[in-house]
């Protein structure tokens, strides 16, 4: 089991644990985002971090078969792009997590037992079912109030059923209207359901400190004055950019691109070695990714929720891929980037083209970057306001509010289609 603080509690304040897990990077990154910030605005509260994967490793059916842990096979799948066929790889996790479900909701409650936390939040999907049930079992078995559990969505809409929305008397943190029109519709009332403006962003994004973009172009070798995109696939890279690499070097466009790699060495190798017609810079891993970020004037990458928040947040246009290949939970992502007219979004990388000479065009780039600016994501300082409306006064109605009435249709766990899934049915 995996704490920061290996001391935690070291007083009676408000205990408030954050749920994550490493299967891809959201999830860790939103749970520490939120902590630093809290942590710097000095509020009254012991923050733990808690790996659900710590918690459960002693019944991880893929670390017990291969040895590797199953996030670490989900990550490995992300570094190759091998993310064909993720609805059929949905459900075969959900059918394993069913078989492990009591064993879960056991190992949850024996972690939550005295000293319980005051509040417990969860930013990870698929258990949020056995994390509800193993923390009612040890408000239970200690005879305290029951401890409120809320649900931050990091993606932008749910893939119901049993992703995000299980039906339970719980509170949820949703960053867009689809998401928020979800919990509503799959039975929960609006008092329980929070609408952010969007979703956790690290507060570095936010600082704005003196650069001189083209000094700093000038230092990786790049022109000062020439359109540029910055290439990221998250922490772990991607094969994709091999592609944008050599397809942007077919047309006849005048750009620059700057490659973030992450920690895929041999990727950031066989890039740098590229002998590409424009200008280009390859980095690994950077601690300081906003300021490579503002260095550019457009993003090209996944549609994961985090990088596109970030791009947005730094005011970034956006150019994102939507195929077979597409995780099903980021699907709903392009779909609202098109809507909101936040950038492009091409079928295959192997047409970035199309993408970059609509951000040469001055006209359509302007759209672009003022509805851009529209988007106000601040989530990450709106979410501790939440925070402590949950734990001032301690949800004491949490034992005296009655079930609430579910909709007739999402009463069958089994069945893939159920109320919330209509509102994804035109997206994905």
């Amino acid at each position: 089991m995996s704490s920061d603080n290996p001391n935690w509690p070291p007083s009676r304040e408000s205990r408030i644990d954050l749920i994550f897990v490493d299967a891809g990077g959201g999830h860790r990154a939103s749970a520490v985002a939120l902590r630093d910030l809290i942590q710097k605005q000095n509020r009254p509260w012991q923050m733990r971090l808690v790996n659900l994967r710590d918690v459960l490793d002693p019944i991880d059916r893929v670390r017990q078969l291969t040895g590797v842990r199953g996030e670490e096979v989900y990550n490995l799948l992300l570094r190759r792009g091998l993310t064909i066929g993720s609805a059929a790889m949905l459900r075969l996790t959900h059918a394993l997590i069913r078989t492990m479900h009591s064993q879960s909701v056991a190992l949850l409650s024996r972690y939550w037992r005295e000293p319980g936390p005051d509040l417990v939040v969860s930013l990870v999907p698929h258990f949020n079912r056995a994390i509800f049930q193993g923390l009612r079992a040890a408000d239970s078995r200690c005879t305290r109030l029951k401890t409120p559990l809320v649900t931050i969505m990091t993606d932008l809409a749910d893939y119901p059923p049993h992703f995000w929305i299980e039906r339970q008397r719980q509170y949820f943190i949703c960053g867009t209207k689809a998401a928020f029109q979800q919990a509503l519709k799959a039975g929960h009332p609006s008092d329980r359901v929070f609408r952010t403006s969007g979703m956790i962003v690290r507060p570095q994004f936010y600082d704005e400190p003196e650069m001189n973009r083209e000094d700093e172009r000038r230092r990786l070798g790049l022109r000062p004055g020439l359109r540029t995109g910055i290439v990221m696939f998250g922490g772990f890279g991607s094969r994709r950019m091999l592609t944008i690499a050599r397809e942007a070097a077919k047309s006849k466009l005048d750009f620059q691109l700057i490659f973030v790699c992450g920690s895929n060495g041999k990727l950031r190798d066989e890039l740098t070695g590229m002998r590409l017609p424009y200008p280009f810079h390859v980095e690994g891993f950077v601690a300081d990714v906003p300021r490579f970020m503002r260095l550019a004037d457009f993003f090209v990458g996944k549609p994961g929720p985090g990088s596109i928040s970030e791009a947005i947040v730094t005011g970034l246009p956006l150019i994102v891929e939507r195929n077979a290949f597409t995780m099903v939970q980021e699907r709903y992502n392009t779909r609202w980037i098109a809507q909101e007219n936040l950038g492009v979004v091409l079928t295959s990388f192997a047409n970035i083209a199309t993408g970059i000479a609509k951000m040469l065009d001055p006209e359509t780039f302007s759209r672009f970057q003022a509805s851009v600016r529209e988007q106000k994501i601040r989530a990450v300082f709106e979410i501790p306001e939440i925070m402590q409306k949950l734990l001032s006064p301690r949800r004491s109605e949490e034992a005296e509010t009655p079930e609430p009435r579910w909709p007739r249709a999402n009463r069958t766990p089994t069945r893939r289609r159920s109320a919330t899934r209509p509102l994804i049915d035109s997206v994905t």
